[in-house]
């Protein structure tokens, strides 16, 4: 297997394609990778490509469609990440319009004295910033809430500011999203200048994106795929849910949500994020809130009840033997359940012989393997997919020394097919 098949599962190409590099999110697939299913798709069938993304993220899908000029919805439940999303789909409108916004931000910003900047949250902030960096980074949002207007274009400024918040902190950042306060890093850029450069790099990739005809083709949705979508006769879905691996997708913007002061601290996710989207970590599904007898006994799970049923009860033992003593019981069941609605979903909005990709990866907490793509496709097959079929893409679980389990994982690609 080459090694841009390998990484087609993953974003880092994407930092190198005009728009999709606005914003580093780092759940998410290849754009590139997307762009050849479309094509690969329409050779197949005949058929112009129309493209739905439960978990559409920061645009990925939706913005490969664009590029295509072909008609796509994404759906994404996290609100801060929904609009992040929103604002790059804004690619096409006036560069120069752009640019003139945020000179006037910056104008504005370096006339702001620091006695007059108040901090909303010191605790996050103040542990991830030197004092004069906050300081310049909160005179860009003052000065960007005085001056904006209902106009689309202070959306994109809105992103801009975003989008530096993490090259701007002296905190080291993690593989994913989460902030490590208590690690440095050896560069750090200046809010202005980063702020300008950014600025730069969007206007020449608006002008770019527009320069190669790129459609207005895309609409992306602030939405929980749980629920029931309106929107039908999709005849090609690419997606890539959470994985059952106890990553916590609402934490993963907690810097920037708390820097524009949308929430106080990590408890006011319960209520900002938490509800609108999947349980896929233990954080979302403790067993006090969750009655996993409840969970699975709803039909939704029946096809793979005699597997789940007994690997969380080994979950619920393993975990009393636990110092943190994870929920992984509820945890898995809670997931199963939410995707178990979603594929339904899903198939619910597409065509008679569509086709629909779920980029996904295996996870064995406490070392209790869970497959997650088998489940996935016999939940598939129980709401009227005709077949299912797994490409895998690499291997998993492999690199780390300090691996909890040393059972082999996967991610790859889950084909239905309707």
């Amino acid at each position: 297997m080459n090694k841009i098949n390998a990484r087609s599962g993953t974003f880092l190409d994407n930092m190198k394609l005009p728009v999709h590099r606005w914003f580093r999110y780092s759940a998410g697939f290849s754009a590139q990778w997307v762009e050849d299913e479309i094509i690969r798709f329409e050779l197949e069938s005949g058929k112009k490509a129309k493209l739905l993304d439960p978990f559409v993220g920061s645009g990925t899908a939706c913005l490969s469609a664009c590029a295509l000029q072909r008609k796509s919805i994404g759906l994404e439940g996290h609100p801060f990440v929904a609009r992040i999303g929103q604002a790059k789909n804004l690619w096409h409108l006036n560069s120069d319009e752009f640019v003139d916004s945020c000179l006037e931000i910056v104008d504005r910003a370096r006339n702001i004295k620091p006695s007059q900047i108040i901090l909303d949250n010191k605790g996050l902030l103040e542990k991830c910033y030197e004092t004069e960096s906050l300081q310049r980074l909160f005179s860009l949002r003052l000065a960007y809430e005085d001056l904006k207007t209902e106009s689309a274009i202070w959306q994109l400024s809105w992103l801009n500011i975003t989008s530096i918040l993490r090259a701007c902190s002296t905190a080291g950042t993690a593989q994913w999203q989460y902030i490590l306060p208590k690690k440095n890093k050896s560069r750090v850029l200046d809010p202005y200048e980063a702020f300008l450069a950014k600025m730069d790099l969007m206007a020449s990739d608006m002008k770019l994106s527009q320069k190669k005809g790129w459609g207005k083709t895309a609409n992306i949705i602030q939405y929980d795929s749980r629920k029931n979508f309106v929107e039908k006769n999709f005849n090609l879905a690419i997606t890539s849910p959470p994985y059952p691996n106890n990553y916590d997708y609402a934490d993963s913007t907690r810097l920037e949500m708390t820097f524009w002061g949308e929430i106080n601290g990590w408890g006011d996710l319960k209520h900002a994020v938490r509800p609108s989207i999947m349980r896929s970590c233990s954080q979302h599904s403790a067993s006090d809130k969750i009655n996993l007898d409840e969970i699975l006994s709803n039909p939704e799970l029946s096809p793979i009840l005699a597997e789940l049923q007994p690997a969380t009860k080994e979950l619920a033992a393993i975990r009393l033997t636990k110092g943190g003593r994870k929920t992984y019981h509820t945890m898995v069941a809670a997931y199963f359940y939410d995707l178990a609605k979603i594929i339904r979903n899903v198939y619910a909005s597409l065509e008679k012989d569509a086709r629909a990709c779920f980029v996904i990866g295996d996870s064995a907490p406490y070392g209790v393997h869970v497959p997650a793509e088998r489940w996935l496709g016999e939940l598939a097959l129980s709401v009227g997919f005709k077949r299912f079929q797994f490409e895998k893409i690499r291997d998993r679980n492999i690199k780390w020394k300090n691996r909890t389990h040393t059972v082999p994982l996967h991610e790859g690609r889950l084909w239905l097919i309707k």
